[in-house]
């Protein structure tokens, strides 16, 4: 380290994610922009600045009409390099028919024909491209068909999130014409229940197991309000709720009073999800032994169970999948400890794993006891627009106390706010967030002056930056019926700013014009503690003097 910026001595460089706050000059329905930020404001003036791309090719996914997500953000954050992720890997699975080669495919087929069973999808419905998309799920059971399936039951989670808010019917009402194309004496194809993913099935880090509950007796055991189709329920709930598509309730279809698609013994059932967050739950429920008490399941059908994916690749989780996850390896954080580096990790429940898991190349273990320590603060369980500001006063708290220890010597943390609250589609909430959160970077920004470190703050994709729909001709919000701008709950295509706040040591390098992305930002760190960055990872944005 004899070319570190902080020559012998021992300094701390720490990174902090603003998740789901990106950069736009547009100010229509920018929160961050909207907010009170005099911490941000500060760094926007005084301080380098670089924009890196977050969504689409920049970050692994097929085209860069594809917004990114944390998930695949924190991938190349910590990683340092880009690689083909969910999306991508299931396409090119499904156009190649490799998918319908493998072991689980094969094994979850051959069972439903042997058995005169029932074939479930079960997953996210909408072309998102952030958790599933739709082609997939059709391509699936166009071949379900194909290869003799006589039985297929598919369980829609409705999006709005990752989509326009109201969306759904866009979805259902041209699949509902696919199937009755694909329907016939020797197939019997039909929706056979659903619900908001925010209020069944697709919690994630443990939050909230009372919505895989809700999605357990409602996938699987058939209970709950009963429609006609799913058309109808959508209909009925949106009317009755005033809820948008992420938060309706959940719904049974019916015929002649009972449910349509229950799972029995003998069936098969695919959650055709790609991202693993809002995956692992699920599949445990479906997976697990008689030792499984995070909910009473009632009725547990012995059946053959798969992801699209492997979710978490150390636990295993689901047992079966479709597609193998990209093998990431030479992470920064394996590269640091090889080479005696001691690092933090810390965030609230709600990214937590990103910080870690997600960090690490999709590991979920640390790379050493000894020379790493992660930190969870639990997140509240409620409404993200009732308490925007979440934990990032707590996460701060102990952030400050790590960082003036002197034992680290990289750190990490996320604060979720602008991810979390941005979803949530209120404009007042997120701001509030955004002050929250710039609150927070000031006191962290201090503690970093006083311990003579260096501060790499971005983000891991756009969300609170864009909070309502937007006319991309006029830069202007687009207007619902009833003259008040559209919500948008989804991330964004807009880049994220990456500042170096760093008062002692700028004199020792300088900043290097170009374009960048997230996977930029390992090798930046690693060249400040004058360490070569591996050949593998994508260039530093700074170099030495």
């Amino acid at each position: 380290m004899s070319n570190s910026i902080f020559g012998a001595e021992k300094r701390p460089i720490l990174t902090i994610v603003m998740d789901g706050v990106g950069y736009t000059r547009r100010t229509a329905g920018n929160a961050v922009y909207a907010a009170d930020t005099p911490t941000l404001d500060m760094l926007n003036e005084k301080y380098p600045r670089f924009l890196l791309q977050a969504h689409g090719t920049a970050v692994g996914l097929p085209s860069d009409d594809d917004m990114g997500n944390s998930e695949v953000g924190h991938n190349a954050l910590g990683a340092g390099q880009v690689f083909a992720q969910g999306a991508k890997l299931v396409s090119n699975a499904i156009e190649s028919g490799k998918i319908y080669t493998s072991d689980s495919w094969q094994t979850l087929v051959g069972g439903v024909k042997a058995n005169g069973s029932t074939l479930h999808f079960l997953g996210l419905f909408s072309d998102g491209n952030v958790h599933s998309h739709i082609d997939h799920l059709k391509a699936m059971v166009s071949q379900a068909k194909a290869e003799g399936v006589a039985t297929v039951r598919i369980h829609i989670l409705l999006d709005g999130r990752d989509v326009g808010e109201t969306s759904a019917l866009d979805y259902v009402l041209p699949f509902e014409e696919f199937l009755a194309d694909l329907r016939d004496d020797s197939f019997d194809v039909a929706i056979a229940s659903g619900g908001g993913r925010m209020q069944i099935t697709m919690d994630r880090y443990e939050a909230n197991w009372a919505m895989v509950e809700k999605g357990w007796h409602t996938h699987v055991l058939g209970e709950g309000r009963q429609f006609a189709s799913a058309k109808e329920a959508i209909d009925t709930l949106r009317a009755e709720t005033g809820s948008i598509d992420q938060d309706l309730p959940p719904f049974v279809i019916a015929a002649d009073g009972k449910p349509v698609g229950t799972v029995q013994d003998g069936d098969s059932v695919i959650f055709f999800n790609f991202r693993g967050d809002r995956s692992i739950e699920i599949s445990k429920a479906f997976e697990a032994g008689e030792d499984f008490d995070k909910f009473d399941r009632v009725r547990v059908p012995a059946v053959l169970y798969a992801g699209m994916l492997e979710y978490d690749g150390d636990a295993h989780i689901p047992s079966r999948y479709l597609v193998s996850p990209p093998e990431i390896s030479g992470t920064m954080g394996e590269f640091l400890v090889n080479k005696g580096i001691k690092q933090l990790a810390i965030s609230e429940t709600q990214k937590y794993g990103h910080v870690t898991y997600f960090w690490n190349g999709n590991r979920s273990g640390k790379f050493s006891e000894e020379l790493e320590e992660y930190i969870e603060i639990p997140s509240d369980v409620v409404p993200f627009e009732q308490r925007p500001w979440m934990k990032c006063a707590e996460i701060t708290d102990v952030l400050i106390e790590k960082l003036k220890s002197g034992e680290f010597d990289v750190l990490r943390v996320n604060f979720p706010n602008g991810d979390m609250v941005g979803h949530t589609g209120s404009f007042a909430a997120t701001k509030i967030s955004m002050e929250a959160l710039d609150l927070c970077l000031a006191r962290i920004l201090k503690a970093v002056d006083e311990v003579k470190g260096v501060a790499i703050i971005t983000a891991d994709h756009g969300n609170a930056d864009e909070m309502y729909e937007i006319d991309k001709k006029t830069g202007e919000a687009k207007l619902g019926a009833n003259g008040v701008p559209k919500a948008k709950t989804s991330h964004t295509l807009n880049p994220v700013p990456c500042y170096i706040y760093d008062n002692f040591y700028s004199d020792k390098y300088e900043c290097i014009e170009g374009k960048y992305g997230l996977a930029n930002v390992a090798a930046t760190a690693v060249t400040m503690m004058g360490y070569e960055a591996p050949a593998i990872w994508e260039k530093s944005m700074i170099k030495l003097k």
